[in-house]
């Protein structure tokens, strides 16, 4: 089940006129943690679904880049190498997007969660 949490810093909400079919979304580990878990689902799904990272790690600097992502509303969740999760409900995605994750975003889902 997903966890409810609502983090404004951690991601600029996505808006745009003009909605696209497909987006890329990239999201760029600048923080001084290694993320082992980022899950994309639905809103209006219940689970996770797969971890886009898998067996990899994005160290500092690394970027993953997720291609296909169709417009609509969005849960994401990262998890980092202590298992601290930042959840983030009902983004709104609808165009392709950057996205720059720093030590600030990451304490402040963890200061939220505890």
């Amino acid at each position: 089940m997903k966890r409810p949490l609502t983090l404004a810093l951690l991601f600029a909400a996505l808006t745009s006129a003009a909605a696209m079919a497909d987006s890329t979304i990239q999201i760029v580990n600048q923080s001084g943690w290694e993320l082992h878990e980022i899950y994309f689902s639905p809103t209006s799904q219940e689970n996770w679904g797969d971890d886009h990272l898998g067996d990899q790690v994005l160290e500092q600097g690394d970027s993953l880049t997720l291609t296909g992502v169709e417009s609509g509303r969005w849960d994401i969740r990262l998890v980092d190498e202590d298992g601290d999760e930042c959840t983030l409900e009902d983004v709104h995605i609808t165009e392709s997007e950057q996205w720059v994750v720093t030590e600030d975003d990451l304490l402040g889902c963890q200061a939220a969660t505890d």
